[in-house]
């Protein structure tokens, strides 16, 4: 099964996805989205890094509730400082962080977490992977960012990948 489907659910969502994008349920378009759900993992395959160790599942899902956390705090903060921007405008800033991840799997989880947090964003990872360069919308005091990004992301997702 594995070999005609490497990734069924991935090839359940691109049917879904093609159903939808194309709004009809014809005999064409259904088998259109059959190949393509069946003919894209299996193109894409090599392209694919092998699945990451989870070590440990309760830091998981102590991470995910402290991101939707601060998905909700940072939003409010960013409002705050769009609707008093003429009052106080925002100290943006860029940030480096010094890293100790290493595992390709949790870089790329600390990308989306950063990506998803309002007022942040991933500017540039260094070469060798030691330093990561965060744009900040309204910095206070930077040591403080850093020990709270360190905290709060690097190390919960040393512990479940590394």
């Amino acid at each position: 099964m594995k070999r005609w489907l490497p990734s069924p659910w991935l090839s359940l969502g691109i049917f879904g996805g093609w159903l939808l994008l194309n709004r009809s349920l014809s005999p064409g378009q259904v088998l259109l989205g059959v190949l393509v759900a069946v003919a894209m993992p299996l193109l894409m395959a090599p392209l694919r890094p092998r699945p990451g160790p989870l070590r440990r599942w309760g830091v998981l899902a102590l991470l995910i509730l402290r991101v939707g956390r601060d998905v909700v705090r940072s939003a409010i903060d960013v409002a705050r400082g769009v609707a008093l921007a003429r009052v106080r405008p925002p100290r943006g800033a860029f940030v480096v962080v010094p890293l100790e991840l290493r595992d390709v799997h949790a870089l790329a989880s600390l990308a989306m977490i950063t990506a998803v947090i309002p007022g942040t964003v991933w500017s540039e990872l260094a070469p060798d992977r030691s330093a990561l360069l965060i744009h900040v919308f309204d910095l206070d005091d930077e040591a403080a960012f850093v020990a709270h990004f360190k905290r709060d992301y690097e190390h919960p997702l040393k512990e479940i990948f590394e």
